[in-house]
């Protein structure tokens, strides 16, 4: 049987962000190429056959991203994103969080199955500055490509903005069998996708920029590196590809039309290969792709697009020959049945602008908007109520958790999401369902993941529960959250700008 090919990106044309009032087309850098900064990997304080212990430190720095003065930009253990973070299935991590900026900061592991909300690290758990807080946890989830960023709502947004986001990677001896390349650095490289604008002396400008509906840049940034290479030494490629953007989509493709392989998904490896031309990646998402190189020659170079603009060249050098196959299917994805009895839990996103709210309502630090008990798997339908023409796509994350997609409007879901995921889009007026489990018990955030949005208000949360034992948490309340922001930031409360604050205001709610 042959193989399919797919060669649209499957979501709704009249929703990309291309049509969005405040869009901001990329352009391609005028600035030299320069080799891609590949993120070192951060080395374990310790480790043993059942531990790994860590040190991980926000802090802020310069970086050299343009010809002149250095951007300032903030970074884990390195002045900008972070170095990539290895966590091996079946260990127990601990994990020490220091914070050396001059404001609080929480550490917010993305699609790390986790007890909430501290150790999950959303606005409950800060670390304030000159501080350090310790964590740990059982990793009890299959290989995957994750991320770390910061989520001290109402400032996620600007802290990602200003550089707090690093690769994470679960290992597994399930996906150490199978016959994909894993040197890193040498034909396996992590790709943290972002755009910035460059405003007076090469600086960034988040209050400058700033759109209630997503910040964007005009200049594609990846992994921190402005219109980098890649220099292809084997045949076969692996990239690790994350939109870390604020708001932007990428819908990705080789310049002359290279077929590639997505082997993995949020959670993890995909039951199957999944062959295309052009994908789709909206903000959060992470998909693995597999790329053979092996029709070109030394000195050629393709590159990767979004649109019409080049993300990345691989500047193409002698190789050995490589006929390793993937094969037709790669790892069995246990389906989850419905627990009897439980309900569908419908979930609206709704609005634009500073409009934006989950079930009509603004997010609450103290309100507990749903409950679910631990272990149980529950039917979600989360509905986007904007209208195809002028509306978004809307990208829905749930933390403490890795679910599976059902369906689309009823339909089968896009080719490459029958394995694990965290983030699921959206289009305007679709509804999507999934399969939602709870592995530990804890309060969790769920939201749109258009950082902006979430910041704005467009975020609930939900307590996952054991009867047997109950447990009450401790929620970081609003007034105390801005109180230190000012004092950090040495402003009156009333003079404090955060972006997600005027939508809570528009609403006449009280930050």
């Amino acid at each position: 049987m042959a193989k399919q090919v797919y060669n649209d990106y499957f979501f709704d044309e009249p929703a990309w962000n291309t049509h969005d009032g405040g869009y901001v087309p990329l352009e391609e850098p005028t600035t030299p190429q320069q080799k891609l900064h590949v993120p070192a990997v951060l080395q374990p304080d310790k480790e043993t056959d059942t531990d790994m212990y860590y040190t991980v430190t926000a802090e802020e720095g310069e970086t050299q991203l343009l010809p002149g003065p250095k951007t300032k930009t903030w970074g884990y253990n390195g002045s900008l994103l972070g170095k990539t973070i290895i966590f091996k299935r079946g260990k127990t991590i601990h994990i020490t969080l220091k914070n050396d900026l001059h404001e609080l900061t929480t550490f917010h592991w993305h699609g790390l199955n986790v007890p909430g909300p501290y150790i999950d690290g959303g606005c409950h758990a800060p670390v304030y500055p000159g501080e350090s807080s310790d964590i740990k946890f059982v990793c009890n989830q299959p290989a995957a490509t994750l991320w770390l960023h910061a989520h001290p709502c109402p400032s996620t947004a600007q802290q990602v903005w200003h550089g707090l986001a690093t690769p994470v990677v679960v290992q597994d001896e399930v996906e150490a069998k199978l016959p994909l390349p894993r040197n890193y650095g040498v034909d396996d490289f992590p790709l943290v996708l972002q755009d910035r604008n460059f405003h007076e002396d090469n600086q960034w400008d988040y209050q400058k920029d700033y759109d209630p509906d997503g910040v964007q840049g005009k200049t594609p940034m990846i992994n921190g590196t402005i219109n980098p290479y890649i220099d292809v030494t084997t045949q076969r490629v692996r990239l690790r590809v994350l939109d870390g953007a604020n708001r932007r989509e990428f819908r990705l493709h080789f310049s002359d039309g290279l077929e590639f392989a997505q082997v993995a998904s949020d959670g993890g490896i995909m039951p199957d290969p999944v062959y295309f031309t052009k994908v789709m990646m909206t903000c959060a998402e992470r998909d693995e792709f597999i790329v053979d190189f092996g029709k070109y020659h030394d000195g050629d170079e393709v590159a990767l697009m979004s649109d019409d603009v080049p993300l990345v060249h691989f500047r193409i050098h002698e190789f050995a020959k490589d006929d390793t196959k993937l094969p037709d299917h790669l790892v069995d994805v246990p389906d989850l049945p419905v627990t009897t009895g439980t309900k569908t839990r419908h979930v609206v996103m709704s609005g634009m602008d500073e409009e934006v709210a989950i079930d009509g309502k603004k997010f609450e630090m103290q309100r507990i908007d749903a409950r679910q008990k631990v272990g149980d798997v529950v039917l979600w339908d989360i509905t986007n109520t904007n209208d195809m023409v002028g509306g978004m796509i809307h990208p829905f994350h749930i933390h403490g958790t890795q679910f599976l997609v059902v369906s689309r409007n009823g339909h089968a879901p896009y080719a490459n999401e029958h394995g694990w995921k965290d983030t699921v889009s959206v289009n305007p007026n679709e509804h999507v369902q999934i399969k939602v489990r709870f592995e530990y018990t804890g309060v969790y955030m769920y939201h749109c993941h258009i950082i902006e949005h979430e910041d704005g208000g467009m975020m609930a949360q939900i307590e996952s529960y054991d009867p047997q034992h109950p447990k009450t948490y401790k929620l970081m309340d609003m007034d105390t959250l801005m109180n230190a922001f000012a004092k950090e930031n040495h402003v009156n409360p009333k003079d404090l700008w955060l972006g997600g604050m005027g939508s809570y205001e528009k609403m006449g709610m009280k930050m």
